[in-house]
């Protein structure tokens, strides 16, 4: 039998209990919203790019996301349990750019690893890792980098980014063809010899034409968990090379003699 005192003890949690719940702030998405991972890149003594996009269903029109802004709250942290903040904002995912964040940090100290993470909708990111550059007038011993590119999605698993992500280095440096352009199919001819190929897994979508076409493979290759814990432990310096484009690409002109300069 609940007693008088024992009541009147439990009535503040009671009452309080809808606030709470409230609080705790229900997410507004079906699925994990960063299921393209997060990156960092373009380190500088002082800070460096995180970036992520809200993508929910990352095959679906949109990454599934609807049609309007979302804010998206960001934090940097000098220590992997983020007990110490050293820059946080927000900033608004935009269907404009499908809904991808891009935020240049600044104020940070050089040459040092730093950690961070994005909240949007009631959801958490898992946390990555980024570091600055030295000074430009530092005395430095080395710097250890990763060199990757190439990273054709159909011809095999990124099993050498998870070797990556293991790897104590300071940045990593993407050369190119981050992905390939060429549509999906369940065979084809092997580039180098004309046999018969089978893709180890395979595109989605034709032949990439438009910026639907792009946003789409691009998710596909980020779904990839080893690719996503490498750039999550990693600052990453990338450029581009001709399969970002079309094969072979030149100064405007492209591989396909019917496609208007």
């Amino acid at each position: 039998m609940l007693s008088r005192r024992l009541f009147l003890a439990a009535a503040p949690l009671s009452l309080a209990a809808p606030g709470i719940l409230r609080a705790q702030s229900v997410s507004v998405f079906r699925t994990f919203p960063f299921a393209l991972g997060i990156a960092s890149g373009d380190p500088s003594p002082d800070g460096f790019v995180i970036w992520t996009r809200l993508a929910p269903e990352p095959f679906e029109a949109h990454g599934g996301m609807a049609m309007a802004p979302m804010p998206v709250d960001w934090e940097v942290a000098s220590d992997d349990r983020f007990a110490t903040i050293v820059a946080r904002g927000q900033v608004i995912a935009r269907p404009e750019t499908a809904h991808s964040v891009h935020v240049e940090v600044s104020g940070l100290q050089p040459q040092r690893p730093y950690w961070y993470r994005f909240t949007a909708g009631g959801e958490r990111s898992f946390a990555g890792r980024a570091r600055t550059l030295p000074l430009a007038q530092a005395a430095v011993d080395r710097l250890k980098f990763g060199v990757v590119g190439c990273q054709n999605f159909e011809d095999g698993y990124y099993g050498a980014y998870n070797h990556l992500a293991r790897e104590e280095l300071d940045f990593v440096f993407h050369y190119g063809d981050y992905i390939y352009e060429y549509r999906g199919s369940p065979t084809r001819a092997n580039y180098f010899g004309g046999g018969l190929q089978v893709p180890v897994r395979q595109h989605l979508g034709q032949e990439l034409f438009d910026i639907g076409d792009y946003r789409l493979r691009y998710a596909q290759t980020k779904t990839d968990t080893d690719l996503q814990r490498a750039h999550a432990m990693h600052s990453f310096f990338p450029t581009f090379d001709d399969h970002e484009v079309e094969n072979n690409w030149v100064a405007g002109i492209s591989e396909n003699a019917d496609v208007p300069a």
